[in-house]
């Protein structure tokens, strides 16, 4: 059931947060916040059918675990197939503000992390939004001072950051404490170890000043501690079968996709092609990428952060609905989030018909899709 996975490779600065027991989840990016004033008005495709809007806005982050908006809106391939009706796009560092946005109509589609569209769906009693599909797996690692720390047992009485108390990583690794037998303060950080949640913009010099031993981030922050001299001790995929979780899908809200579902389908079909030309292309599509941050934070990652980081992504239609049902079981075992009620959450149905279209697998959405 999982849709087609060629690898792919790519990074990214950040990841979507989920709340402290009641809200608000948050994903660090690498650049500043900004809009996307490079593509916002996207070329509208020559003699394209308008569909049922003029406009449709969509949201997502500059950061390269966010690479189906990034090249399917530099390239011109989600255009492609909404036709006559128009791209509006804005970038977004943080997952509460763009599930702000996308609450207040700023956005109508946005690519985001699990944990703040597990938010945002339990807050609104699973009428706001819906995950319509995947995006990217990956690309989330564990990095060290390797002066410090040579083996995961070393890690006890050591300064480890997380780029936000209840972002994915943070609860990623508190249930990876958790199973070591350590006991740590989920609001706090105090404990056995001890948690620092830090911006993954100033993490890199936080751990060149030695005040922090190692992070649990995701890409390209990972990338760019490695080129400072740590080293990897844990990729986040080797915890999880066949090495994939979800760390970026697709939401739209559910009054826009009730009024405009032949431009929510086309959006859809336009980051299944997306992905399809990302996989088959991937040099080409990492310069693509890299091309689209250096148009939205000024400049563009080097080489030698962003081939790794590309590298430990993989970029997939298939939302990996089973992997998002086991971090929201994390979040709330670690305290940051009541048990959350998600049937409904997914729906599904457009992009399964696009893949049997297409002669690809359809994707399953874990018990948790629209009835």
């Amino acid at each position: 059931m999982p849709a087609p996975r060629s690898t792919v490779r790519r990074s990214i600065a950040a990841v979507a947060a989920l709340p402290l027991l009641a809200v608000a989840a948050t994903a660090c990016g690498y650049g500043s916040e900004s809009t996307d004033d490079g593509a916002k008005k996207a070329n509208v495709s020559s003699g394209g059918k308008k569909l049922s809007a003029d406009t449709v806005k969509i949201g997502y982050f500059p950061n390269l675990t966010h690479a189906t908006a990034l090249v399917g809106i530099q390239e011109g391939i989600i255009q492609k197939e909404l036709g006559g009706t128009k791209v509006e796009s804005t970038t977004f560092n943080a997952g509460p503000s763009e599930i702000e946005a996308l609450n207040a109509g700023s956005i109508d589609i946005g690519f985001i992390g699990p944990s703040p569209a597990i938010n945002a769906y339990v807050k609104s009693q699973g009428k706001g939004l819906r995950i319509v599909a995947g995006s990217a797996s990956g690309g989330v690692k564990l990095v060290v001072n390797p002066d410090k720390i040579k083996t995961l047992d070393d890690l006890k009485g050591k300064r480890i950051a997380t780029p936000q108390i209840g972002n994915t990583q943070d609860v990623a690794f508190l249930n990876w404490i958790s199973e070591k037998g350590w006991k740590v303060d989920p609001q706090s950080g105090k404990g056995d170890v001890s948690v620092i949640r830090s911006d993954n913009k100033v993490t890199p010099d936080a751990y060149k000043s030695g005040s922090l031993d190692g992070a649990w981030v995701p890409e390209p922050t990972a990338s760019k501690l490695v080129s400072e001299g740590a080293k990897v001790l844990l990729d986040e995929k080797d915890l999880w079968p066949d090495k994939k979780f979800v760390i970026t899908h697709i939401i739209v809200s559910q009054k826009f996709l009730d009024q405009h579902p032949d431009v929510v389908e086309a959006v859809i079909k336009g980051s299944v092609s997306t992905n399809k030309w990302i996989n088959e292309n991937p040099e080409e599509a990492k310069a693509s990428a890299n091309k689209a941050l250096e148009k939205l934070s000024g400049k563009p990652l080097p080489q030698e952060i962003l081939d790794p980081a590309w590298e430990s992504i993989e970029i997939l239609n298939d939302p990996l609905a089973t992997t998002l049902k086991t971090q929201s079981e994390f979040s709330v075992k670690a305290g940051l989030l009541k048990d959350p009620k998600l049937e409904g959450i997914y729906d599904l149905g457009p992009l399964n018909r696009i893949l049997k279209a297409e002669g690809q697998p359809e994707v399953a959405d874990a018990g948790l899709g629209v009835k």
